[in-house]
């Protein structure tokens, strides 16, 4: 029998919507809960919504798909023909998403490699990318599992908020670190290290932290041709012109832009600017 390896992932990916459909990627929605309504990210709420709720300091949190969600999509691969699946998510320490997968792959009706890659957004869907077309080679689970990691391990993911309030309401930074910045006035540059964010530099204006950004970002591509992502949540003008600075400063780079969903925007707030940096394998 052929063997055909099928990819999940989680919408906090935001891969967009031609290369899921191209690559056949199923992606199971994590959920934004505003004024207690659940909504599916990328489907019953958009992203300038959640920016108009945090504003108005509506109660924002975010909640994970539940493991029948999981055991749907599983079954629904495997009706489709797949012998296996390679299941992706957001770090286990900013989601239980995760933990919903692997309740869900004991009992799906072909054996799945639930993965847990330790980022989020682009950071992610880069990886996720190279995990599918390892599978569309004919490459089996494990190793489609092990691309998936590699890529994830090899990329960064760094971004600046205009306060650190709302990762300190979500839980994802500490009180102190939150009351530091305020106290300061400082502009925080924040990274993913291993699945949790971490502060990274404080810089005292926006313009000064998104020009650090920048550099941070040259850095991490060290010259190699990589694969980035510029996301936002309602601050379009700022990814767009950090996405400009960088499709001149990169090496052989591919630099995408856009908006980050409902789940992660519920916990950085509006006006914040991200970068995935994904070196591709050589």
């Amino acid at each position: 029998m052929e063997h055909r390896v099928a990819i999940v992932t989680d919408s906090t990916a935001y891969l967009p919507p031609d290369l899921v459909a191209s690559h056949r990627i199923t992606v199971v929605p994590v959920q934004v809960v505003v004024g207690g309504q659940p909504f599916d990210e990328g489907t019953e709420i958009s992203p300038a919504e959640v920016a108009a709720a945090l504003r108005s300091w509506s109660v924002v949190t975010t909640s994970r798909p539940s493991p029948e969600r999981f055991a749907a999509a599983y079954a629904g691969a495997a009706d489709a023909g797949a012998t296996a699946i390679v299941s992706a998510h957001l770090s286990g320490d900013m989601s239980g998403t995760y933990d919903s997968a692997v309740l869900a792959a004991r009992e799906a009706p072909v054996p799945v490699v639930v993965v847990d890659t330790r980022r989020v957004a682009m950071a992610m869907g880069f990886a996720v990318l190279d995990g599918a077309r390892a599978a569309e080679a004919g490459a089996d689970a494990e190793t489609v599992a092990a691309v998936i990691r590699e890529r994830a391990a090899a990329s960064s993911a760094l971004f600046y908020v205009d306060t650190l309030d709302y990762l300190r309401r979500g839980g994802r930074i500490g009180a102190a670190q939150a009351l530091l910045g305020q106290a300061l006035a400082v502009k925080p540059i924040l990274e993913l290290v291993d699945g949790t964010v971490t502060p990274l530099e404080k810089v005292r204006t926006t313009s000064k932290a998104l020009a650090r950004l920048e550099e941070l970002v040259v850095e991490r591509a060290g010259g190699r041709p990589c694969d980035v992502a510029v996301h936002h949540l309602d601050a379009a003008a700022r990814a767009e012109t950090l996405a400009g600075h960088l499709v001149a400063r990169l090496v052989d780079s591919r630099v995408l832009v856009g908006e980050v969903g409902a789940v992660v925007g519920a916990h950085v707030g509006p006006g914040m600017v991200a970068v995935a940096v994904s070196p591709r394998p050589s």
